[in-house]
């Protein structure tokens, strides 16, 4: 089925683009806050990403696997792929954000990241006017 192939390097990327805007994300608020850039403080962007970080919190503290890591894996296996085989973008975005180590690690960074985020969100918080 090569729609699920195709399906399944398309979450890969979007999976990508979720870690980029959570990490970087913070990046820019401290960033932001330290430059004074007024667009940090937007609402909509600081509740979008606190709810992002939020549900990888959640989901590690209750030892769920992430429903597009999950998503992914099936639409794989439908694909006749038995281990990992995207092609080139997809390939090289699923090595850049999954990495093998024991599950309370990613618990320990997902909850520390988690912490960063709520600590800029209540010392910078946003302005709904100006």
């Amino acid at each position: 089925m090569p729609w699920a192939k195709l399906l399944a390097d398309f979450i890969v990327i979007f999976h990508a683009a979720y870690v980029g805007f959570v990490v970087f994300g913070l990046v820019l608020i401290l960033l932001g806050v330290a430059m004074r850039w007024r667009w940090i403080r937007n609402p909509w962007f600081r509740s979008l990403h606190l709810i992002a970080i939020g549900i990888v919190v959640v989901e590690s503290l209750i030892g769920m696997t992430c429903p597009l890591t999950a998503w992914e894996d099936r639409l794989r296996q439908m694909a006749g792929e038995g281990g990992y085989s995207g092609d080139f973008l997809g390939y090289w975005v699923h090595r850049l954000i999954f990495y093998h180590a024991e599950a309370w690690v990613f618990t320990v960074l997902y909850l520390t990241f988690g912490l960063a985020v709520l600590a800029a969100f209540v010392l910078a918080p946003p302005r709904w006017k100006d």
